[in-house]
């Protein structure tokens, strides 16, 4: 007595389609859309799924994501509100190569006087304006090759709180050192810390410095030698870049995050009681 042929096995996510084929790793029948090839046979989209999310992601020295590249986003917008607040100053001081007759330049440029009379967003501000159409040409391009370079490592967050602090260094270097009158303005102190940040990872990457220090070298000479350039605020941000950075790079696995948060607020701190200690001098 003959039986029945059994009914045709179908895809467990398509089962209005009658298959033959099944999944390796489950044994599940599956049609040719729901199959992918693996090391052995193939498997079903949904073990292949599970497999890639237990893989581990990889991470950086900074704990950053390993996931390619990618946009540095942090970088376009400091870029890109550079640029904006520098177009500001150009129309209202009506010339591109010389912008310092503009009030929102006078209402954010750094003055130790000023911030000691109580205009401390100058601190900050400062660091968002410049002189004219060369200084931020040259500011913007380093930025950019900077912050490609080391957002991806760092991972986001990190890159903004390093960059910020180097700002904050280059201010209090000034706050510290100049007169009550001295105008100072510009990205290059975040830029040089920035310099100091890529010099501290690549310590720890332990590849060879000489990728960067002919770099340094070649703005620290220019800091010196034209006149003009704030060569303390650059030796400040530097600095504090630099600390950020080793703050960022060295310290354990455990708890990474949260230590690192508390190092960069300590450090934010530190750098602004530095600038409050300046503006005491004035007193």
């Amino acid at each position: 007595m003959s039986h029945p042929a059994a009914a045709p096995a179908v895809c467990v996510r398509h089962p209005d389609r009658p298959t033959g084929l099944a999944c390796s790793r489950c044994g599940r029948p599956a049609c040719t859309d729901c199959l992918r090839e693996a090391s052995v046979g193939y498997q079903c989209v949904d073990c292949v799924g599970a497999g890639a999310r237990g893989v581990r992601q990889g991470t950086t020295v900074a704990g950053a994501r390993s996931t390619g590249r990618g946009r540095p986003v942090v970088t376009i917008a400091l870029v890109a509100l550079n640029l904006l607040v520098f177009v500001a100053t150009v129309l209202q001081a009506r010339g591109i190569m010389d912008v310092t007759g503009s009030p929102l330049f006078n209402a954010w440029a750094l003055a130790p006087g000023l911030v000691a009379d109580g205009d401390w967003w100058r601190l900050l501000t400062n660091g968002f304006l410049h002189f004219g159409l060369i200084h931020i040409a040259l500011n913007m391009i380093a930025l950019w090759m900077l912050g490609q370079q080391l957002e991806p490592v760092l991972g986001r967050w990190r890159f903004l709180g390093t960059y910020l602090i180097s700002l904050l260094g280059g201010s209090g270097a000034c706050m510290l050192f100049y007169p009550a009158d001295q105008g100072v303005a510009g990205a290059s102190g975040a830029v040089f810390g920035l310099l100091g940040a890529f010099l501290v990872v690549l310590i720890r990457m332990r590849m060879p410095v000489s990728l960067i220090l002919p770099t340094i070298f070649i703005n620290v000479v220019i800091s010196v030698v034209v006149p003009g350039i704030s060569l303390l605020a650059h030796l400040g941000g530097a600095l504090a870049g630099a600390a950020a950075t080793a703050a960022i790079v060295y310290v354990p696995r455990t708890n990474r995050t949260a230590l690192q948060t508390g190092l960069l607020g300590g450090l934010a701190a530190l750098v602004i009681v530095l600038a409050v200690l300046g503006a005491a001098r004035f007193f």
